[in-house]
């Protein structure tokens, strides 16, 4: 199946039906696995067992950044091509984004207080990131306060990527800006400054939160479609697919 055919509502549909209930088996195995390492994983010499922290912080940090370029693609869909399935993925995807973002806040207050004596500096990636969470509000307010669906899907893409400078301001903010926030540890290119009792930890628990995330989108993207075109010929046929016999029964 080619990608562009993903973009027929029918065919996305029966392929969610189809990887959905494989995503949670694996989201629920990355966790399970992940925790197991995560407790078995030495703490920091210096920082301790605070260290840990980063097992869900991190995860966080990068899906709040990647789920936001995710919209940022899908703005482009909804603005170059015009195409519900585009404007549905970002509206779903948005408020799972937005508690990523608050969780990444504050589980970097938590691992900060102990560390720099305080919960809050007003540093460049500090800063940067609680824009980003004010944009994913701002997002989502527009979605609910516009009651025309096809303005409100252009605003938030207009906005999703304007928001879009802010993303490598984040990524880069401790490399231009004197800061308290630490470099990058785990590198894709070059050496890692972490051992790798505690990267492939870390590491598992990004795989089981990035799973999660794709596997909640595709599931809240599927009710928001049959929602949209709930009357429609293929959404009836759809839904009655994933429903119980005796309900499509009833139907028939």
């Amino acid at each position: 199946m080619a990608i562009i055919d993903l973009a027929n509502p029918t065919r996305f549909l029966t392929l969610v039906n189809r990887v959905l209930p494989w995503l949670a088996l694996a989201t629920v195995a990355a966790f399970a696995y992940g925790l197991i390492r995560v407790i078995g994983a030495p703490d920091d010499y210096q920082q301790g067992a605070t260290a840990k922290i980063m097992f869900i912080h991190v995860p966080s940090a990068w899906l709040s950044m990647g789920i936001w370029s995710i919209m940022s693609i899908a703005a482009l869909g909804t603005l170059v091509w015009r195409h519900p399935l585009a404007d549905v993925a970002a509206k779903t995807a948005a408020p799972i984004g937005a508690a990523f973002t608050l969780q990444c806040l504050i589980t970097g207050s938590l691992w900060g207080r102990p560390m720099w004596g305080t919960y809050w500096v007003w540093d460049g990636r500090l800063t940067s990131v609680l824009v980003l969470f004010l944009m994913y509000l701002g997002v989502i307010a527009l979605w609910r306060t516009v009651e025309d669906p096809t303005r409100a899907a252009r605003a938030a893409a207009v906005l999703t990527l304007v928001g879009a400078i802010n993303l490598p301001i984040i990524k880069f903010s401790v490399n231009w800006w004197n800061t308290l926030h630490q470099g990058s540890t785990v590198r894709l290119m070059g050496e890692s400054h972490i051992t790798g009792a505690m990267v492939w930890p870390l590491l598992v628990m990004a795989l089981a939160t990035h799973v999660w995330f794709f596997a909640s989108v595709l599931a809240r993207t599927r009710i928001g479609l049959l929602e949209l075109d709930g009357g429609k010929d293929w959404a009836r046929e759809v839904a009655l697919a994933d429903a119980p016999r005796e309900t499509v029964a009833a139907h028939g």
